[in-house]
């Protein structure tokens, strides 16, 4: 067998063996019936009020592909953008990042959009939303600077820390410069990747309608942190979260998405490992974890077999 399919296997494979692993290690920690007991005594408006702004994050995102699409010459229907990435998330649920390659499939489909195109807009996008996420997480670091410096302190001597710091920004410098002058093929690969970043930012504000473009950019991730903010809410061990740990939490969430099928079982696994540095109660934070994990996966199971189920209908002339 050819490495290639070998490859493919695992990628499909590996998530969802390391998905049912920590399913197993929460539950083991956490068990269903005192999960059940933590989702009984939760504030359920603020678990709703949490799914509406994940609603509107996903409403926001496909208003804005339609307009991504427009200076191409294609003016899609927004329902069926709306229904092409309820189907993405849904599909994300079985084989990661296959649920990108059906939403552009569906638009060629039904839209008559062709391929290469509509998953070009998919890429822009994505490479918009990775900058405001390292836009999240650069104000955390700045927000936060005190506390995660007295929290590797704590853990490590300071002079190793500045040490350790200047060490990172000199091997930072040199790996640039030894890339810019590789012709390797990973040094190629690394500098296509951060060209298309550049280019991905530079492009947004050539846009016929970029400011509608940024807006909803931000609208979204706004709407993504308040969803998280405002579940917390539903918990009464949790009234008192900082909002550093929000933050902390809600990145460290977000990255657990891309390591299982969804998140499943690694979300709420990251949130116990964020939530834990501000010495929250891990069985909360675990309950938490699994409860907003499990409003969000409803919310996309609903509407993303709805839209795949309506789509035939809706284009029922083509």
């Amino acid at each position: 067998m050819s490495k290639r399919p070998v490859i493919q296997i695992l990628k499909i494979t590996l998530p969802i063996l390391l998905g049912v692993f920590l399913i197993w290690y929460s539950l083991s920690k956490l068990s269903f019936e005192d999960l059940l007991e933590f989702a009984k005594k939760a504030d359920y408006k603020y678990i709703l009020l949490g799914a509406v702004f994940g609603l509107l994050s996903h409403l926001s995102r496909a208003y804005r592909w339609v307009f991504m699409l427009e200076p191409l010459g294609y003016k899609i229907k927004l329902g069926n953008s709306i229904m092409a990435v309820f189907a993405t998330y849904l599909i994300n649920y079985t084989i990661p990042r296959a649920g990108e390659v059906a939403r552009a499939t569906i638009l060629t489909n039904y839209e008559g959009v062709p391929f290469e195109k509509g998953f070009g807009t998919i890429v822009a996008e994505r490479i918009a939303d990775m900058i405001v996420m390292l836009g999240i997480i650069a104000i955390t670091l700045f927000l936060q600077f005190d506390f995660i410096y007295g929290f590797l302190a704590e853990k490590f001597n300071p002079t190793k820390i500045i040490i350790g710091g200047v060490v990172l920004s000199v091997l930072g410098s040199v790996s640039i410069l030894v890339l810019k002058r590789s012709n390797s093929k990973l040094a190629l690969k690394i500098k296509d990747f951060v060209n298309g970043l550049i280019e991905g930012a530079l492009s947004i504000f050539k846009m016929k309608k970029k400011w509608a473009f940024i807006f909803h950019t931000l609208f979204i991730w706004t709407m993504y942190i308040l969803m998280f903010y405002v579940t917390t809410l539903a918990f009464p061990d949790l009234n008192t979260i900082p909002f550093g740990a929000v933050l902390i939490g809600f990145i460290l969430a977000t990255f657990s998405i891309a390591a299982t099928n969804g998140g499943v079982g690694s979300y709420p696994e990251a949130i116990v490992i964020a939530f834990s540095l501000f010495s929250l109660p891990e069985d909360p934070s675990r309950a938490f974890g699994w409860i907003m994990w499990g409003s969000q996966a409803i919310l996309v199971f609903v509407f993303g077999g709805l839209s795949l189920l309506y789509l035939p209908f809706f284009n029922r002339n083509k």
